[in-house]
């Protein structure tokens, strides 16, 4: 028995925010639809639960379906994903070859642009999808300074929980805050194609490990322009430009520097603000939310929520 390459699926789950259809199934999706989201459409005949994308760095999906018996066309992006919960069967078939797996946590499936190959699925799923040009993969194996990248192997229902870890975190990539979101959703490109390239790929690639942090004015400019209240470019492209480093290369001096990745930084720094102004105002909550970047009161209460344990409004009672 041998692997093949592979499309999406999981099982019905308990209750999980990252799949609560009652709040996000009419979340509008963010960014162009890339034609690997089309085909999935085409073969899960429905639309993403969540679509999010960036010209710089692809598209997370995360997609409920029936059962499905259908051939996946060949697609220009890779397609790595994931299963949130439960467990079941999937077949997979290229010509000749069949691979069979279980479809569970801890697990990733892997259809390498430009294969074809028949899924037979037969129960309702839940998947997290990551669509990955090979430009990025090129990329990132220049900046982390590996031999060229290898074909990515087709794997199915394949053992690794650190690639699986990478994309359930894709929760955390719709916060409801623009520029946060955007952030996080380049930094786990950047971890997911490391980890390709490291394990998935015809000739595994060995990444050069970090030595030293940010420069002190290299840092202090990259937190200046985090800490922006003003329309400041905050994305991954432009605070590795500012500091005239690779993607890769910024994003682990700057955890090197700080302990903190630049979205998770963003986030705490964030937080702190929200606290400022719940203790020492009497901004609404709305308000407060608008000021900080999220697109609604409810996304802005969940987010603090997650980090603190309390709403807003308990945290302020609690503080005053």
């Amino acid at each position: 028995m041998t692997q093949t390459r592979a499309p999406v699926m999981s099982n019905p789950v308990p209750h999980d925010p990252l799949l609560d259809t009652t709040t996000d199934a009419h979340r509008p999706e963010t960014g162009p639809r890339s034609p690997a989201d089309q085909e999935m459409a085409r073969v899960l005949k429905t639309r993403p639960l969540r679509m999010a994308s960036d010209p710089s760095s692809g598209a997370i999906a995360y997609w409920t379906h029936e059962a499905l018996h259908d051939v996946v066309r060949p697609m220009a992006d890779h397609v790595v994903m994931t299963y949130p919960a439960g467990s079941q069967l999937l077949e997979r078939r290229n010509g000749r070859s069949v691979a069979i797996g279980t479809a569970r946590p801890g697990v990733v499936t892997i259809i390498p642009a430009g294969s074809t190959s028949r899924w037979d699925i037969h129960q309702r799923m839940h998947v997290i999808q990551i669509y990955l040009p090979q430009t990025t993969l090129e990329r990132v194996a220049g900046e982390a300074k590996t031999a060229r990248p290898g074909d990515l192997l087709e794997q199915t229902a394949h053992p690794d929980s650190v690639t699986s870890q990478l994309l359930m975190s894709a929760a955390d990539a719709l916060e409801g805050s623009a520029t946060l979101d955007a952030l996080f959703r380049q930094q786990l490109t950047e971890l997911v194609a490391t980890r390709l390239l490291a394990v998935h790929a015809g000739a595994p690639a060995s990444v050069e490990p970090t030595v030293g942090g940010l420069a002190p004015t290299v840092l202090r400019r990259a937190i200046e322009r985090l800490r922006s209240d003003s329309d400041a470019d905050v994305s991954l492209v432009a605070l590795a430009a500012d500091a005239q480093l690779s993607r890769f290369h910024f994003c682990r001096a700057f955890k090197e520097s700080t302990g903190l990745s630049p979205h998770a930084w963003l986030r705490q720094h964030r937080l702190e603000q929200a606290m400022n102004l719940l203790r020492d105002t009497d901004e609404t909550v709305i308000a407060i939310a608008a000021r900080l970047g999220y697109s609604s009161q409810t996304a802005f209460a969940a987010a603090f929520k997650k980090l603190t344990g309390d709403t807003p409004s308990d945290w302020r009672r609690r503080m005053r």
